[in-house]
């Protein structure tokens, strides 16, 4: 049977389910706010469950040759040096399993070509108020509907999502610059803290749309009420800190000569129960938002447009919904879990914390089978992401 579905939100969840379902057959017209869709942010990191959902829309190949393969996440304390974070994508040496470190333009520019290629309509400059009786309303524009689905993928200030979510106190502020060769390594994704109130990370992030050059995406954490102060001090008196805590990081921060080149991301954690209502379906950071600490955030968004797409190709609409809210529901739940826990001793104002990370958890965490409990756990398959979406006999 085909439907005539309706995506709130053209980024990165919203186009892959709209490639998904429109390779279907289904008829599929995504609302975007902007006047054009474009992406917001700087770089990210498609984990391997990720990057399985960018073949099964024809966007992995693309996605590839801007991104940048990382192989390791380590980190390291400032005052002392040692490694507080060490983990390793694959222990095989000969193993495939890598991290798709990429711009945000980058992976929205691979999967907006899939989307455009499986004939999906994008309508621009529609700004989603709410929806009543299958029917999409617009700020500046008449409804438009009926549709047998609205999917929900238009990120942390949905509309239509009764999420509710908590503050958490920290964010970071990012940006991307040309990358420069300090002396580390381009397959790893390098981070120094102090403390746990101070984490500078630097991540090779691949080239944009249009260019060979290399970047780097960069970023500092700082509570989330201090950005304005940050505006209003003088870019040098920031460097300085960096240089101060990282002087290897120097040349790649140097490169940040405007307050401009950095944008503030402030997170918030919840997870909505149910995921779905009569004739709607919630993806992505609308049904389940976090710190990025984990680095799974595009990947969740991924994840949910696929076992959406799954359920809808395998069951009436009317069951397809829970169906895949049942199919996500404990990968979701862990990942939100391992989120909560892991944040604070990273990204807080505790000193308990990051000393119980530094003595207690990391030495642990080298300790088989820890190293590889931690592999699955950053590449997003401790536990199967979609296990209970299952062919019907």
């Amino acid at each position: 049977m085909t439907y005539n579905i309706a995506i709130a939100g053209a980024g990165i969840g919203g186009l892959t389910a709209a490639t998904l379902l429109a390779n279907q057959g289904h008829h599929i017209t995504v609302f975007d706010q902007f006047d054009r869709p474009r992406p917001v942010g700087s770089g990210l990191v498609i984990q391997p469950v990720g990057q399985k959902v960018l073949g099964e829309i024809g966007a992995l190949d693309a996605a590839r040759a801007k991104g940048n393969a990382v192989r390791r996440m380590l980190g390291h304390d400032a005052s002392h040096g040692r490694r507080v974070l060490d983990v390793t994508y694959d222990h095989d040496p000969n193993g495939t399993n890598v991290g798709l470190a990429i711009h945000r333009a980058a992976l929205f520019d691979a999967i907006l070509q899939a989307a455009t290629a499986a004939g999906v309509t994008i309508t621009p400059a529609h700004e989603v108020t709410s929806l009543k009786n299958r029917h999409l309303h617009f700020k500046d524009h008449a409804p438009q509907g009926p549709f047998d689905l609205v999917i929900d993928s238009s990120g942390v200030s949905s509309p239509l999502s009764p999420i509710k979510a908590k503050p958490l106190p920290y964010g970071a502020i990012w940006g991307t610059v040309p990358w420069r060769d300090i002396g580390v390594p381009m397959d790893q994704l390098t981070q120094v803290y102090r403390r746990a109130d101070r984490m500078i990370g630097i991540m090779p992030s691949g080239t944009l749309p249009g260019s060979d050059a290399q970047q780097a995406a960069v970023f500092w954490s700082m509570p989330r009420d201090s950005y304005d102060d940050w505006r209003a001090a003088p870019l040098e008196d920031w460097r300085r800190q960096v240089t101060q805590l990282w002087p290897q990081a120097a040349p790649i921060f140097e490169q940040i000569t405007d307050h401009d080149q950095m944008t503030m991301a402030r997170y918030a954690h919840g997870t909505l129960r149910t995921p779905y209502a009569d004739g709607l379906a919630i993806i992505g950071d609308a049904a389940h938002k976090a710190s990025p600490q984990l680095g799974q955030g595009a990947n969740m968004a991924m994840l949910d447009a696929s076992a959406l797409a799954k359920a809808v190709a395998q069951y009436p609409l009317q069951e397809a919904l829970p169906v895949y809210a049942m199919a996500r529901r404990w990968h979701v739940r862990i990942y939100q879990a391992m989120s909560w826990a892991f944040t604070p001793q990273y990204q807080s104002d505790s000193k308990i914390l990051p000393a119980f990370r530094d003595h207690i958890l990391f030495p642990f965490s080298q300790i088989q089978p820890l190293p590889r409990l931690l592999t699955r756990l950053v590449r997003g398959d401790m536990i199967p992401p979609m296990a209970s979406l299952t062919p019907r006999d």
